[in-house]
């Protein structure tokens, strides 16, 4: 099964944030068909967790057509994950960043096991 674009993945989870009651904004717009996607969680208590596209190796038949997502920061400084987000960035600019504000760090991402 073929992979949703990422505007339209990006667009959705958006979408399903809100319904959700978790404030998220579109930080970054990347490549519309195949740009990664990173979402910055901001604990609103000094800390932040960051979340990007997880390592082929943890996807099995059942996840071909899914976006699995893997933690690469927990509960560091804000400015920690944005030096994180910007060394991504320098790496691959065509990314997309969503940016999310959620005491109970909520994103609603599906993560690899």
């Amino acid at each position: 099964m073929p992979r949703l674009r990422s505007d339209f993945f990006v667009s959705a989870h958006l979408r399903r944030l809100n319904d959700a009651g978790i404030p998220a904004v579109l930080r970054r717009r990347g490549a519309a068909e195949a740009g990664a996607i990173f979402a910055k969680v901001d604990r609103l208590d000094g800390s932040a967790d960051l979340y990007g596209p997880a390592p082929q190796a943890l996807f099995t038949e059942a996840d071909s057509g899914d976006r699995l997502f893997a933690r690469l920061l927990a509960q560091v400084s804000p400015l920690d994950a944005e030096e994180r987000l910007a060394k991504e960035v320098r790496f691959d600019p065509d990314l997309w960043v969503i940016e999310i504000d959620d005491r109970e760090g909520r994103h609603c991402l599906d993560l690899a096991e």
